[in-house]
């Protein structure tokens, strides 16, 4: 067998140049929107964090932000702890609820589908992070028309 002779691996080493950036640092124009989007299932991948932390970072280039929550999206903006709501009953378990948030306090909005909240989730409006704004049905589709009207950066999120 041949012998292993490299170093073990330890915190503080790097694997890849992280501070090369190959792009420009792009910054929104005045007036510019951007919406993400979420079709997606709270816990069932990395996808709604990920966006989330995509969504907060467009903010931050200025962009005018707003996220979207419609099908098993709306399970990422309904509270949830244990044994009592906002508790972390485990590591990570209240990621969404802290980055949507955070995201609010910044200033963005978040709407979630009353029809996927109600009938796909059986869930009230008041079982959403206070902040987020319910909206009907017919609304999830005219957010991402008023959207492209605009000529607003989307980024749509779907996953089964």
């Amino acid at each position: 067998m041949p012998a292993v002779t490299q170093e073990k691996h330890k915190d503080g080493d790097f694997f890849v140049d992280y501070e090369d950036k190959v792009f420009e640092d792009v910054k929104a124009e005045p007036g510019q929107k951007a919406l993400v989007t979420f079709h997606t299932v709270a816990f069932e991948g990395s996808i709604g964090l990920v966006n989330m932390l995509n969504a907060i970072r467009l903010a931050r280039k200025g962009f005018e932000t707003s996220i979207l929550l419609y099908g098993p999206g709306v399970t990422l903006g309904i509270q949830r702890g244990f044994p009592t709501l906002g508790d972390a009953a485990f590591p990570g378990h209240q990621n969404f609820a802290d980055n949507l948030k955070k995201f609010m306090a910044e200033g963005s909005k978040i709407y979630a589908c009353r029809f996927a909240l109600q009938a796909l989730y059986g869930h009230g409006e008041a079982a959403l992070l206070p902040g987020i704004i319910p909206i009907a049905p017919q609304d999830v589709l005219d957010l991402k028309l008023l959207h492209v009207r605009d000529n607003a950066v989307i980024v749509d999120t779907w996953t089964l």
